[in-house]
C-alpha cells in the first residue's frame, strides 16, 4: 500500500509546488487572487449595486458581517439566479450565526476547489514530511450530518449528506479506497445510533492510520462510548473481527494504541479552548502525532498546517486576506508584524467579499517569505468550548425570547468541568430553574453547532442557577481576576470559560440550583 500512497503524493505534487512558489512572493500571490475575486465581484448583482468598477477602488467595497449580506443570501435562495457571484450555487452549508440561529453559506465550484486545494497541500506535506504511512486507512470527518439535508425553494441542496462533498470529484474518487465509511452512517439522524455505528466501524478498522476531526472532544466522546458499551459492541463484532482481535477488544485493560496499533496521526483543533482536550488525546495515544488543524471555517479555508513550516501557512493563492489591527487600520498579508494581534477580513470565491470572520490571529514567524499565523480565538463576543460558537447577540436573542420576568441580572457562563456545559446565572426568576433550563437548552439548540455538540454529548445540558447573590458572585470573580471596579461591565455571555462555578456563600432561591 505504501507505493500507492506515494503515487497519491505524486498526483498532489503539482498543487503543492504551485503553493510553495506562491509562498516565495506573498504580495504577488495575493494580488493575483484578489484580481480573480474582483472579477467575480464586478460581474455580480451585488457588485453592480455598489458601483465599484476598478480594482484600485477595492477599499470602497464595504467590510461586512453576515447580517449585512443576509438579505442578498435569502433572496438568492429564493430565486435561481446567484446574486453575490456570477457562478452557480452548488449547495448551501449551515453554520452558527451571530444574530440569528444560523448562517447559510453559499458554495460555488470555485469555493469547493479552494477546500480541495487546502486538502491537497496538507496531504502532500504529511506524506512527504510526516509519519511513514503504510495502510492509508483514514477516518475523515468534518462533522456528522445529524439533521436531514433539505433544499431551497429552487431545489439547491442545503447541507451535505457526506463530508467528501467538500472535495472535488476526482479527490472523492481517489480517497474512496482509503476512507473508513461505515455503511449507512451518513443517513443516520439519531445521535446514539450514529455513535454506535461509528464506534463499530472504528473498532473493526485494525489498520486505521489517520483520524481527522474538528474538536478533539468528538473523539473523546466516542472513546467514552466504547468504554461504557464495550460488551454490547463486542457482541455485535463477534462475526466481523478475528477471535484474536475480539479478545483484545473485550479486555478492559487494552490500551487505545493496542486497539489501533497502526494509528500515526490525529488531526484536530489544539489551540485556545481545545488545547487541554488535544493534550488529553496525546496522553491517550502516546507516540501518535496529534497535529493541530489550520484555521478552517464554513466560509473558507484560511490556513493549512505544514510540518516543513512548523506552523500554519495562509492559503494565499485561494483566499484574499486583510487584517485589522486594534486601531482599525487594515494591513495586507505581507505587511504583518510579529506579535501583533489582528482580526481577519477575507474575500473568497463563493461570493463573500471583505467579510469579517471574527477570528483573531497573530504572526508567529515566516516560511518562504510568508507569515505563519496562529489562531488566538474568536472575537470577544463569542464563546466556543467544543466548536459550538455561541455569539453574544444570539444568546441575548435567546434570553429575550425566554421572557425571564422579574430578572434584572442574567449571564450565560461556559463551564469546562466535569463536562463542558453552560450555566445561566439569574438573580431571580418567576418559575422553576429546571423548566427554564429545558427551554434554554432547546433555544440554544437552534444554533446548528450547539445542537450538534449536544446531540453527540460533547456538551452537557445547560443549567440554570438562581440566587439573589449571583450579581455579587460575578462581581467578586471579576475583581479577583484583576478588573477595576469601574471598568466591570455586565455581559450577557461570558467568553472566558471557567472550570467550575463557586457556590460558597451563594444562597439558593426556592427556584434555583447551586450545584
Amino acid at each position: 500500500m505504501r507505493p500507492i500512497i506515494q503515487l497519491f503524493a505524486k498526483l498532489l505534487s503539482s498543487e503543492a509546488h504551485r503553493f510553495h512558489q506562491a509562498l516565495q512572493d506573498p504580495q504577488a500571490a495575493q494580488q493575483k487572487v484578489q484580481k480573480k475575486i474582483f472579477e467575480c465581484f464586478v460581474a455580480s448583482e451585488y457588485g453592480r449595486s455598489l458601483g465599484v468598477r476598478s480594482l484600485t477602488d477595492w477599499q470602497k467595497i464595504p467590510i461586512v458581517n453576515y447580517t449585512d449580506l443576509e438579505p442578498w443570501i435569502e433572496r438568492q435562495k429564493q430565486i435561481q439566479q446567484a446574486l453575490l457571484t456570477p457562478q452557480p450555487i452548488l449547495f448551501y452549508e449551515k453554520t452558527s450565526g451571530s444574530r440569528g440561529a444560523a448562517k447559510w453559506v453559499p458554495y460555488t465550484r470555485s469555493l469547493r476547489r479552494s477546500f480541495s486545494q487546502m486538502f491537497c497541500i496538507w496531504a502532500h506535506d504529511l506524506i512527504t514530511n510526516g509519519p511513514q504511512f503504510s495502510t492509508g486507512k483514514v477516518y475523515f470527518c468534518i462533522s456528522p450530518q445529524l439533521t436531514q439535508p433539505t433544499q431551497t425553494d429552487t431545489g439547491v441542496q442545503v447541507g451535505l449528506a457526506d463530508d467528501a462533498e467538500y472535495l472535488d470529484g476526482w479527490l472523492q474518487w481517489a480517497l474512496r479506497p482509503f476512507l473508513l465509511a461505515p455503511t449507512g452512517l451518513s443517513r443516520l439522524r439519531d445521535p446514539e445510533a450514529f455513535k454506535e455505528q461509528l464506534c463499530l466501524g472504528l473498532l473493526q478498522s485494525e489498520k486505521l492510520e489517520i483520524i481527522s476531526i474538528w474538536s478533539p472532544s468528538f473523539l473523546s466522546v466516542h472513546l467514552d462510548y466504547i468504554q461504557q458499551h464495550r460488551q454490547k459492541l463486542c457482541e455485535q463484532l463477534r462475526d466481523r473481527v478475528s477471535p484474536r482481535r475480539l479478545a483484545l477488544l473485550s479486555d478492559p485493560t487494552t490500551t487505545w494504541t493496542e486497539i489501533w496499533p497502526h494509528l500515526k496521526l490525529i488531526s484536530c483543533w489544539d489551540s485556545v479552548n481545545a488545547a487541554d482536550q488535544a493534550q488529553a488525546l496525546r496522553s491517550h495515544f502516546p507516540g501518535v502525532m496529534v497535529q493541530g488543524k489550520g484555521l478552517l471555517a464554513t466560509e473558507a479555508p484560511m490556513t493549512v498546517p505544514l510540518i516543513a513550516a512548523q506552523g500554519s501557512v495562509p492559503l494565499l493563492n485561494e483566499v484574499f486576506f486583510e487584517f485589522e489591527d486594534s486601531t482599525g487600520k487594515i494591513h495586507l498579508l505581507h505587511e504583518l508584524e510579529p506579535a501583533t494581534e489582528y482580526s481577519i477580513i477575507l474575500s473568497q470565491k463563493g461570493g463573500l467579499y471583505r467579510y469579517r470572520m471574527g477570528d483573531r490571529v497573530w504572526m508567529t514567524h515566516t516560511y518562504l517569505n510568508t507569515p505563519c499565523l496562529e489562531f488566538l480565538g474568536r472575537d470577544q463576543m463569542t464563546s466556543d468550548l467544543v466548536g459550538e460558537k455561541l455569539h453574544a447577540a444570539f444568546v441575548a436573542q435567546v434570553l429575550d425570547h425566554l421572557n425571564l420576568g422579574g430578572t434584572t441580572f442574567r449571564t450565560l457562563v461556559p463551564v469546562t468541568q466535569p463536562q463542558p456545559h453552560y450555566v445561566l446565572l439569574l438573580n431571580q426568576a418567576d418559575r422553576e430553574g429546571d423548566a427554564i433550563a429545558q427551554r434554554l437548552d432547546a433555544a440554544l439548540s437552534e444554533s446548528p453547532h450547539y445542537e450538534h455538540a449536544r446531540l453527540l454529548g460533547q456538551l452537557a445540558p445547560a443549567q440554570v442557577w438562581v440566587s439573589p447573590d449571583v450579581p455579587d458572585l460575578v462581581l467578586r470573580q471579576k475583581l479577583q481576576a484583576g478588573q477595576k471596579w469601574g471598568d466591570i461591565k455586565h455581559e450577557v455571555l461570558a467568553t472566558k470559560p471557567v472550570e467550575t462555578l463557586p457556590t460558597v456563600g451563594l444562597r439558593s432561591s426556592i427556584f434555583g440550583r447551586v450545584g
